[in-house]
């Protein structure tokens, strides 16, 4: 008899649910996403940078597989989209992501300390995390920085490589616990980062007039594929690094409550 109850008082709920998916469905039903791709299309063993006819070419995935590597000078195609074509969105994803860590931090600053938990001793970690720790923080770090700088040769780039060396940081927190990263260090590196990347940004303005993060020096630096190359696309993704690695070290510091 209360199973029966129960299925009675979730038919309203149920109702509402379906209601709902049914006006979702018949708003979206009629809505064209994106456009027809054109008849010509690329060869089936096309390789970017790669010579073809673009007469024809109007969808821009098309477009940026075809131009990209001689518009940007880079040759992994992905950090073209997000860094020169999309620059002013991807600037749009950092500052929000800077929101979300200080909106947090803002909030972990409400809460207050306990006397009692700071009384009670800190128990060190175990030998093995504390030497490994030493051992792999290193390899981490270089990594992360062997992602960003490499962002636009293969995948990855600056968030990935900030994520990792911020990976790295929370290790070395696990393994040594009374220990912290300054706070005003970690501040200088993240407003520094965002500064250049808006910096480079006003350099694309000024050079094409119209585009943000514009990439008008990518035949003048290097060839495509070597690490010199890609104009001005190392150089953003190297400020995006920091600035999203020392965010989420700051995020992370702040939710350990016991930081320096």
């Amino acid at each position: 008899m209360m199973e029966r109850t129960t299925f009675h008082r979730s038919l309203p709920a149920i109702a509402l649910a379906l209601l709902f998916a049914a006006t979702l469905f018949v708003a979206f039903v009629e809505v064209d996403f994106g456009e027809p791709r054109i008849e010509e299309e690329l060869p089936v063993n096309y390789q970017p940078g790669e010579e073809i006819d673009t007469e024809n070419i109007t969808t821009p995935g098309l477009r940026y597989l075809a131009n990209s590597s001689e518009e940007t000078g880079s040759a992994n195609l992905v950090t073209a989209v997000v860094v020169n074509y999309r620059g002013f969105d991807t600037l749009g994803e950092v500052t929000i992501l800077f929101l979300a860590a200080t909106g947090v931090g803002a909030l972990l600053s409400f809460i207050k300390d306990d006397d009692e938990k700071k009384k009670k001793k800190i128990l060190p970690p175990s030998l093995i995390l504390n030497k490994g720790a030493r051992l792999v923080l290193p390899l981490i770090i270089l990594f992360g920085v062997y992602v960003f700088l490499h962002g636009h040769l293969s995948p990855g780039g600056g968030f990935q490589g900030g994520v990792i060396i911020a990976s790295g940081m929370l290790l070395f927190y696990i393994a040594e616990p009374t220990k912290g990263a300054s706070h005003k260090v970690i501040s200088i590196i993240e407003s520094t980062a965002g500064l250049a990347f808006i910096g480079l940004g006003i350099v694309g303005l000024m050079t094409a007039s119209k585009i943000f993060l514009a990439n008008d020096f990518a035949g003048d630096w290097g060839e495509v594929g070597m690490l010199v190359s890609a104009g001005l696309l190392p150089l953003i993704y190297i400020a995006i690094g920091f600035k999203v690695g020392s965010e989420m070290t700051g995020l992370v510091e702040k939710m350990r409550g016991d930081g320096s």
